[in-house]
């Protein structure tokens, strides 16, 4: 009986020993819903003010390539915030993407190979727009407005019946 008792106290105490020795698994984040992943390490993390005259910057670099930098101080006798600074990434392909910002009394104004861009115009509009600059130059010299030879037609009362 009592050979039987050891033996099942050696076995349950074998039983409880943690099994899998070696490095902890890498820390991993959870988001309410949704997939987990390992933690991304902050590589760099710089910031400063805003001091007593509101000057401020920041910088970060993540262990994935994410950088975010900005530097701002107020500007103009109102004092408003004149910021500049940047991002950058690299999208899944490899494709590194890089956005630079200025913010100040202009507006808000961001550069980036990768923002869309319009389609240029096509030479008959580019030509009615320097037209109409050459005519507003001649009428703010003190020249007249071109007159035409006869004046519009009326408005159709009709849908060409």
């Amino acid at each position: 009986m009592f050979s039987k008792l050891l033996v099942c106290l050696l076995l349950a105490a074998v039983n409880a020993v943690p099994q899998g020795y070696g490095a902890p698994p890498p820390p991993s984040y959870s988001a309410p819903g949704g997939p987990s992943g390992p933690v991304v390490p902050i590589l760099v993390d710089v910031r400063e003010g805003p001091d007593a005259a509101g000057v401020y910057n920041f910088n970060f670099e993540t262990g994935d390539g994410i950088s975010r930098h900005e530097q701002g101080a107020p500007q103009g006798p109102e004092g408003a915030v004149a910021a500049q600074g940047g991002w950058s990434f690299t999208f899944p392909d490899g494709t590194p993407a890089v956005f630079n910002f200025v913010a100040d009394g202009s507006g808000y104004s961001v550069q980036s190979d990768f923002l869309p861009t319009p389609h240029p115009l096509p030479p008959h509009a580019i030509a009615q727009i320097e037209k109409a600059r050459q005519e507003d130059a001649a009428a703010a010299a003190g020249g007249a407005r071109p007159q035409y030879s006869a004046p519009p037609p009326p408005p159709s009362q009709g849908y060409g019946f």
